[in-house]
């Protein structure tokens, strides 16, 4: 599943982490970030987790509220994140003894210039879980620019992962900005910067990272002039260890996946891919976020009611635009191998709450962020290079044409 638009945004890429992947849930619409319900049918405890500031919000302030409801059943877990920067934070809260409510602590506070992402897990009563997944940011002074980042500061990533900085302000001296961020690797490759549009900035060596690499990032930005009377506000610098090699080639005609750990073949996968009418991108696509379960609902990315599946298994984010590679229980066994039945996601059989020993849950249990997924043989277009972090569909001259030092 797909949203059929297929739009590239540039949005930013967000990773998420409970106590090492602890069964994280999400609302995603669709196959797409966001959290849109449609009125007018039986309501699940999902259906109604409200979150306050509403997904996407901006300019919050520090005494502004922050709160998670659901008119019934009961809150399982809350986690209220500041992400996107060096040392990611929790904001401390409680749920109510009802369960019907969250709210931070009496002295805690968000932190300016942040994004923070909400993550709720609710149980209805006859113990459905449903989940609901929400960002806000908050407010920055008028004369500053800040740039949120992925990857997280001291993680393990596959060799596909590219350097994504998303700035809240539109950036005129691109080159003053750029120049103010060095990032650096051991063992030493050539790294370039590219711009996508005015408010984001990606960074990649010519080809994928080797397994080993340490990579430092350093932001030199404070009081950098990005436009006239906006300054930069940060001055920090971040890490991350290029872990093993895994790179999957998706056959849409063959209706196959090949799982290469290291050059070596793991296995072949049958999956499903996107049907005639919704296929699914060719191209290189890098893992940006993992979800044990989340929610899929096409009507909120232009669909009718063809599907809403409120627990989908397994799902590996493969582009802003709603990508996913995911767990699938609902299509016939026979159909993985033979068919491509999807709204544009490629499929993997799995079962009902997430099977460990099913081809989805055998995948996911060894994937990493910034592994790569690359589909051939589909019927549509190669995914746009900032579609998600799809800029190894550039090659090197391209890549490097996009920078403001060239």
């Amino acid at each position: 599943m797909r949203n059929v638009t297929k739009r590239a945004g540039a949005g930013t890429v967000t990773v998420l982490t409970w106590a090492g992947l602890v069964a994280v849930l999400a609302l995603l619409s669709g196959c797409t970030g966001g959290a849109t319900f449609t009125e007018g049918k039986s309501r699940t405890t999902g259906d109604t987790i409200a979150i306050t500031p509403k997904d996407g919000a901006k300019g919050i302030g520090r005494t502004d509220p922050v709160e998670v409801t659901v008119p019934d059943g009961r809150l399982e877990r809350v986690r209220v994140t500041q992400i996107e920067d060096a040392q990611p934070r929790e904001l401390p809260g409680r749920i109510s003894e009802d369960g019907r409510s969250w709210t931070p602590r009496s002295d805690a506070r968000v932190a300016l210039a942040a994004k923070y992402s909400v993550d709720a897990v609710a149980v209805d009563a006859v113990g459905r879980r449903s989940a609901r997944h929400t960002t806000f940011t908050t407010a920055v002074p008028t004369d500053r620019f800040i740039g949120y980042f992925s990857p997280e500061n001291r993680s393990t990533v596959g060799t596909g992962m590219i350097i994504s900085f998303d700035f809240n302000r539109r950036i005129r001296d691109r080159a003053a900005v750029e120049r103010a961020i060095k990032v650096t690797a051991e063992p030493a490759v050539e790294i370039a910067g590219h711009w996508f549009g005015d408010q984001r900035l990606d960074f990649r060596p010519k080809g994928y990272w080797e397994p080993g690499t340490e990579v430092t990032v350093e932001l030199a930005l404070r009081d950098v002039q990005a436009a006239p009377g906006v300054f930069g506000i940060q001055h920090k610098t971040f890490g991350f260890t290029v872990g093993r090699s895994q790179v999957s080639l998706v056959d849409a005609e063959e209706h196959t996946m090949e799982v290469r750990r290291d050059g070596e073949l793991l296995s072949t996968v049958p999956i499903t891919a996107g049907a005639p009418k919704s296929t699914t991108y060719n191209g290189k696509m890098v893992v940006t976020e993992l979800y044990d379960v989340t929610r899929m609902d096409g009507r909120t990315v232009g669909f009718g009611g063809e599907y809403d599946i409120k627990d989908v298994p397994h799902a590996v984010r493969l582009t802003t635009s709603g990508t996913f590679l995911h767990g699938n229980y609902w299509a016939d066994p026979e159909t993985f191998g033979s068919e491509n039945v999807s709204h544009g996601c490629v499929g993997l059989r799995d079962v009902k709450g997430g099977g460990p020993d099913t081809p989805a849950g055998w995948f996911f249990e060894r994937t990493l962020i910034g592994d790569v997924v690359e589909v051939v043989n589909s019927k549509d277009r190669t995914v746009a290079p900032d579609n998600g972090l799809g800029g190894w569909n550039l090659n090197w001259n391209q890549w490097r044409a996009g920078s403001a030092l060239r």
